[in-house]
């Protein structure tokens, strides 16, 4: 998925029920206080989260609040931490970078012992070092740019495969279809320049030919120039690393100036919406990078009934990555025997193949998840939707 000021970057029964075994035994002891929030000893522990709840990502939002609080109903079902229930905290970012720090600040000041928000990356990545002078790990589902892990910040930890992995995924599918020139477009936020960026670099290092590397200002209606410059370069494959609004366009535009090649999408894409956009009869040629989502996972039914049962509505992207950061923060807090920062901070990085819906995550020096998870999904034409098309495995 991360990392626009919109977005940064995008089984199953026995997992599922591994991991709330694994949240609700093994306490013993009062749950010490720590945290940003301070919380006492008894109460409700704070969860906050950060989410597009306005805007044109708005959709995001609530997906990733079921996802956490269905992942919070479960543990208080099973008794919460050592006694303790978990509640969770959101407030709005609407991708937006001022409004992400003003939010931020609201879940400090409500006590909030751990972070488990965070879907456009240009939005987060101001609100790291609020939630870092106040001593609040960050788990963040979906946010994934590299900027995020540069800032080199003890307690951000990342859910989502990072804009370096989802771009090797990209490169991998390029070469595995034959493509020997290829063409990238971004949209100058830090999620896209930074997606952009890595995958040119990496398609030089693996041979191919970079023909574009453009950039377009995001919000417009017409991007001709950009679809007439796509379609004069003639790659193989393009990867267009912005958000759907205008990757629908683009898609639509290029292919009407006479573009026939793949026009590859990263998570911010991924999207029914960028079927809607780009109008029927041009997503044929379209697929995109991506983690997989529930209806792509086998053994997935129970997870999805449960969440339409909370939501009134079905899952969508980074559900299930904020189901599993509430998971993995709520592990952390068990193992450390509190919400203190340093012990949870200890804790997640002493996860080893802890499971999740995306897999086994075990964190890596650095705090990004070891691998990356992302596959191939291409556009059914009946609905709109994307759907799995290639795991990039063998």
């Amino acid at each position: 998925m991360q990392i626009r000021t919109r977005r940064a970057t995008r089984i199953l029964t026995a997992a599922l029920a591994a991991g709330v075994l694994i949240l609700t035994a093994g306490c013993s002891g009062g749950l010490a206080s720590g945290g940003g929030g301070a919380s006492a000893d008894s109460g409700p522990i704070k969860l906050g989260m950060l989410a597009p709840f306005s805007g044109s990502e708005s959709a995001f939002g609530n997906y990733m609040k079921f996802g956490a609080q269905l992942a919070i109903d479960e543990i208080n079902a099973k008794g919460g931490i050592d006694g303790r229930k978990l509640s969770l905290e959101v407030q709005d970012d609407a991708c937006d970078a001022t409004t992400a720090v003003a939010a931020a600040n609201k879940l400090v000041t409500d006590g909030v012992v751990a972070s488990v928000g965070g879907y456009c990356s240009g939005a987060t990545l101001p609100t790291l070092p609020i939630f870092n002078e106040a001593k609040i790990p960050m788990v963040i589902p979906a946010a994934n740019s590299n900027e995020l892990v540069k800032q080199k910040l003890p307690g951000v930890f990342l859910i989502n495969g990072t804009g370096t992995q989802q771009a090797a995924a990209a490169v991998k599918y390029a070469q595995k279809s034959g493509a020997k020139t290829v063409g990238a477009i971004n949209d100058a936020t830090a999620y896209s320049k930074d997606l952009a960026t890595s995958f040119t670099e990496q398609a030089k290092a693996a041979g191919l030919t970079v023909s574009l590397d453009a950039v377009i200002t995001p919000g417009e209606n017409d991007y001709s120039a950009v679809a007439t410059q796509l379609a004069n370069a003639k790659p193989d494959l393009v990867y267009w690393t912005g958000y759907y609004q205008e990757g629908g366009l683009i898609d639509r535009q290029s292919a009407d100036a006479g573009f026939t090649g793949t026009f590859l999408v990263g998570d911010g894409s991924v999207d029914a919406k960028f079927a809607e956009i780009a109008g029927k009869g041009y997503t044929a040629h379209v697929l995109g990078t991506f983690t997989q989502t529930p209806d792509m996972l086998k053994g997935a039914d129970k997870w999805i009934a449960d969440y339409k049962k909370l939501a009134g509505a079905d899952p969508g992207p980074y559900s299930t990555q904020s189901y599993d950061a509430v998971n993995v923060v709520a592990a952390a807090m068990t193992s450390a025997k509190g919400t203190a920062f340093d012990g949870v901070v200890k804790a997640l990085e002493g996860l080893k193949d802890f499971k999740t819906l995306a897999g086994p995550l075990t964190f890596m020096p650095d705090h990004t998840r070891s691998g990356g998870g992302f596959v191939i999904v291409s556009i059914d034409g009946a609905t709109g939707k994307f759907v799995l098309k290639d795991d990039l495995q063998g």
